[in-house]
């Protein structure tokens, strides 16, 4: 995966961070389900280093949708982190309902820049 990162263009590494995000729910709601805390805090946390990345690179003065990203980020930031410290698989499936969606969209957002359609 170095080598992707390296070569990818900004979209893509959004999509990669997207995409590495929703694994890593589902990863933790299956740690969490088995009774593996250790995993699911590793996951968790891993999460919520990638929301805080996504959080931090937001350019909420040049998109009119930034700022409610922004506080949709926070949100899920705090409960990643509540769900890791409850054990809560609940929530981590509800960050996990927010972020796929999010993900296909920026996915799609991606291919039509690259296909030269935005």
């Amino acid at each position: 995966m170095g080598d992707s990162v390296a070569t990818a263009s900004p979209q893509q590494l959004l999509v990669m961070l997207y995409d590495r995000l929703a694994l890593d729910l589902e990863r933790a709601g299956t740690a969490l389900a088995a009774g593996d805390r250790e995993t699911a805090n590793e996951q968790l946390q891993h999460a919520q280093e990638i929301v805080i990345e996504l959080r931090s690179s937001l350019r909420v003065d040049v998109w009119e949708g930034g700022p409610r990203l922004a506080a949709l980020y926070g949100w899920l930031i705090t409960e990643l982190v509540q769900a890791n410290v409850k054990g809560d698989r609940n929530r981590v499936e509800s960050c996990l309902r927010v972020v796929e969606p999010l993900r296909d969209a920026w996915r799609q957002a991606a291919a039509s820049l690259a296909a030269g359609t935005a």
